[in-house]
């Protein structure tokens, strides 16, 4: 073939993408199952140094502290979801947590904050009627990568370190996934990997709006992947913003970094310019209304011109005293610190950023999806949090569903042979993967700079029809000049432009799928508001948006949800779910 000479071939059980909570839970589990599986495991960083799990500030939301319940938790996940998760794998997140968060204890060796009888101590979230948040200070995430690093760096599973994944591979038949493409960043070589079974765990990270969270290497490349082969995405239009991202300028890449919920969950004061506190205007919950209201209402307050120096709004923490504040939170309070605020003591200049991507591939509750081989798992998958997630619940859903998929990867890969690729669509994507080297050198900055811009305002906090059909022939303009713009260097070796080119093309796509998903939702839930369709809808006659390639060309449809456990207006709590308890300071 007319790339063979920089195509190896490589074969393996399993193959990972993706070393985020996911996908090192699921390279534990894996080798506990089957020991005698092959497990590799690739990532476009460094192993248990890059993706969205090690960012976690916040906690862990799991039903092991006296008074809450499996099924209290599972209620103000789907109240918060807006009825709009699959309920079987809400209850299966739920359920899991609380194994999941002993073997991390247990085996892993991970330590959570304790009260002084020992008890586990769990924080103050928004949007849940119990205190449930488990966490380590307010660096859980470093806390939970770091020892599972260890646990994989100590097995033998193969590393492939600095490779990107370009293309799921089918066999020529369309019946099963052969395999993944990947390149070596390191030194250009494209790399086919057969592997049984394929766990994509790549993470999501809406990193196209003006304002986010999510580390610069993520760029949906798991998602774009499968949109290319065919594959259905559901509730691509949620996507969460959360309320407090530090505003810190245009200088510093601090900027959209998520201040915890837990600040808001202890008791913080969101304030305008003026210093005035709002949020009560908005919703009788105030600063502990779910992420989605507050962050419409700090939206709402931006537009008003009611905002900072810098466009934004404050936050304060002092008057829970500074010194409480700088115990609980300390993380957070050197951060800012680093970027001149007194989050103990003064004030913190914030915006609403986007955080988290509900939408996502569609799995059952042992993660496979409808292609066979081909298994997802953390923020790739969608249908656990419908239309809002509950902070706390993001990384419980990696980790609970990351060992899920583990273990069910190495029973489907024991029974299984490797199977042959489909060798044309190889030579296609290796081909596309190369379509900037020729073409004429351009300003990839000024493509990234437009999607943000045009993501933040026409797909952004509050939507209309019209910002949506603008922001899709925005899309199209900038996808067709991107497919114009080239590299200054031919060199594939570590030429990081060329992996911003191919970040911000698996970027545009995606975006276009979240804006056409929008577009189709004539109605406002979660996450999801428009502001020409601001009612909610019959919430028993429910359904989620499918999303789906065809050709060039991305296909909207509805589907029903089905509401296998608990339908509306029905409970298995015997009070009101969402509704916070008092609310507490660490």
């Amino acid at each position: 073939m007319q790339y063979e000479a920089m195509l190896e071939y490589h074969d393996t059980d399993i193959l990972i993408l993706g070393s985020g909570g996911a996908g090192l839970f699921a390279a534990l589990h894996a080798g506990q199952t089957n020991p005698g599986l092959k497990v590799t495991l690739a990532v476009k960083g460094l192993i248990g140094k890059s993706g969205c799990t090690r960012m976690v500030q916040g906690g862990y939301n799991v039903a092991l502290l006296p008074g809450d319940s499996v099924e209290r938790h599972f209620m103000d996940t789907i109240v918060g979801g807006k009825w709009l998760p699959n309920q079987d794998l809400a209850w299966r997140l739920c359920q899991t947590a609380v194994e999941r968060v002993r073997e991390l204890e247990n085996e892993v060796g991970c330590f959570f904050d304790r009260k002084a009888d020992g008890t586990l101590h769990g924080k103050a979230f928004a949007g849940q009627s119990f205190d449930r948040t488990v966490h380590k200070g307010d660096l859980t995430g470093i806390e939970i990568i770091n020892r599972l690093m260890e646990q994989v760096w100590a097995r033998p599973v193969t590393r492939m370190e600095e490779h990107r994944a370009l293309a799921l591979i089918p066999t020529a038949d369309g019946a099963a996934l052969a395999g993944v493409l990947l390149v070596d960043m390191r030194s250009g070589v494209f790399r086919f990997v057969r592997a049984k079974a394929v766990l994509l765990a790549t993470g999501g990270g809406p990193t196209m709006y003006r304002y986010h969270t999510p580390s610069g290497d993520k760029s949906m490349d798991g998602l774009a992947m499968a949109l290319r082969i065919g594959l259905p995405l559901r509730d691509m239009e949620m996507v969460q913003f959360h309320p407090t991202g530090l505003l810190a300028g245009t200088e510093t890449r601090m900027t959209g970094t998520v201040l915890e919920e837990g600040l808001r969950g202890a008791g913080g004061y969101l304030l305008d310019a003026e210093h005035r506190r709002f949020m009560l205007d908005y919703d009788p919950q105030g600063e502990r209304a779910t992420r989605d209201v507050v962050s419409r209402a700090m939206y709402a307050e931006m537009r008003k011109g009611r905002t900072t120096e810098n466009g934004g709004l404050f936050i304060q923490m002092s008057h829970l005293g500074p010194d409480k504040v700088r115990r609980g939170f300390k993380g957070m309070v050197e951060r800012c610190a680093d970027c001149g605020f007194d989050l103990a003591g003064g004030l913190v200049e914030v915006v609403p950023t986007a955080h988290y991507l509900m939408g996502g591939l569609i799995c059952d509750t042992e993660t496979l999806t409808e292609l066979p081989g081909l298994f997802v798992a953390g923020e790739d998958a969608g249908g656990v949090h419908g239309a809002n997630r509950l902070g706390g619940n993001g990384v419980a859903n990696s980790t609970v569903f990351g060992g899920i998929a583990g273990e069910a990867m190495a029973d489907f890969a024991a029974k299984e042979n490797l199977r042959e690729p489909d060798e044309a669509l190889i030579e296609a994507e290796i081909a596309r993967a190369l379509h900037p080297f020729d073409k004429p050198a351009g300003d990839l900055n000024a493509l990234r700079e437009r999607l943000l811009d045009v993501m933040w305002e026409d797909v952004g906090v509050m939507r209309t029809a019209e910002g949506l059909q603008r922001g899709i022939a925005r899309l199209a303009d900038l996808e067709a000049e991107l497919l114009k713009t080239g590299l200054a260097d031919r060199d594939r070796v570590f030429n990081l432009t060329w992996h911003d080119w191919l970040n911000l093309r698996s970027l545009v796509e995606v975006s276009e799928a979240i804006a056409r998903a929008a577009l189709a939702r004539e109605n406002s839930r979660g996450a999801h508001y428009r502001e020409d369709f601001p009612e909610a809808g019959d919430l028993e006659s429910s359904s989620f948006t499918l999303v789906s390639r065809v050709g060039e060309s991305i296909s909207v449809e509805q589907a029903p949800v089905d509401f296998t456990i608990v339908k509306p207006g029905e409970s298995l709590i015997d009070d009101e779910a969402g509704a916070p308890e008092a609310i507490s300071v660490q």
